[in-house]
């Protein structure tokens, strides 16, 4: 289910905060499903229960879960919410990539060329 890659350079926590999200957009977790509680992971994962409750406080800031004292962590965010959120932030980086672009000089036909490959290559994979 969640999964960590501790050669990856993205500290732990933020890649729980991805893999958390990754799963409700997916939906895998649906609004309402519990998380395993911090010590679980903690020891499914042999990373430091500090670790978990700071991915678990960030989620929740996002709003993405919600904490019940006593009962443990609930997924609150919908797919729907979540995905429009993703959207949003992506479409604010590639925004600032194309503005980096533009300034480097590279043509608008340079850049679709460069997006419709992609675009093909991630349609047949």
């Amino acid at each position: 289910m969640i999964t960590i890659d501790y050669k990856d350079r993205k500290p732990i926590y933020e890649q729980l905060i991805d893999n958390v999200k990754e799963l409700v957009v997916k939906g895998v977790l649906k609004r309402d499903d519990q998380l395993p509680s911090v010590r679980q992971l903690a020891t499914n994962l042999a990373i430091n229960p500090n670790t978990i409750q700071k991915a678990y406080t960030e989620l929740e800031r996002q709003g993405v879960i919600y904490s019940l004292k006593g009962r443990g962590s609930f997924v609150a965010s919908n797919i729907i919410d979540l995905r429009e959120q993703q959207v949003a932030e992506l479409n604010q980086t590639l925004a600032k990539l194309l503005a980096e672009l533009f300034h480097l000089g590279v043509s608008k036909e340079q850049i679709i060329t460069v997006v419709e490959t992609i675009y093909r290559e991630e349609q047949t994979s």
